[in-house]
């Protein structure tokens, strides 16, 4: 199964410029996403020191800089990268994003629509 421990970040919102269509480039919209790393924590809990995880301050701002960057096609290619750079992180060992498009430009009434990934490193 793996590490047990687990750093979760819910509800980061974030403007981007993602999606197929021209109109969503051109004025954007609010993608919110969520992510859970999972990895060992003991060492952090022992020495009480930031340096000994994964800050998720920074983390944060790096998923934010992703998704207000580089414009996508699809979500689930924002979600890859996404897990990408948690991953280089080498106390992660694997990691789950969601990046929900709650305004996507479906014609009916919907609440949200949203892409899940689950990564491993060196796995899938």
């Amino acid at each position: 199964m793996g590490v047990a421990d687990q750093i979760t970040l819910t509800g980061l919102r974030v403007f981007g410029r993602h999606g197929v269509y021209d109109e969503e480039r051109r004025d954007g919209q609010d993608f919110v996403v969520d992510v859970t790393l999972r990895l060992d924590t003991r060492a952090a809990a022992a020495s009480d020191d930031v340096a000994d995880t994964v800050h998720y301050g920074e983390m944060a701002e790096q998923i934010a800089d992703l998704v207000g960057g580089e414009p996508v096609d699809l979500l689930e290619t924002l979600a890859a990268r996404i897990a990408d750079r948690l991953l280089e992180h080498t106390l992660v060992e694997e990691v789950r994003v969601t990046v929900h498009k709650p305004q996507a430009p479906i014609p009916l009434t919907f609440t949200d629509v949203s892409v899940t990934i689950e990564r491993t490193r060196g796995g899938r």
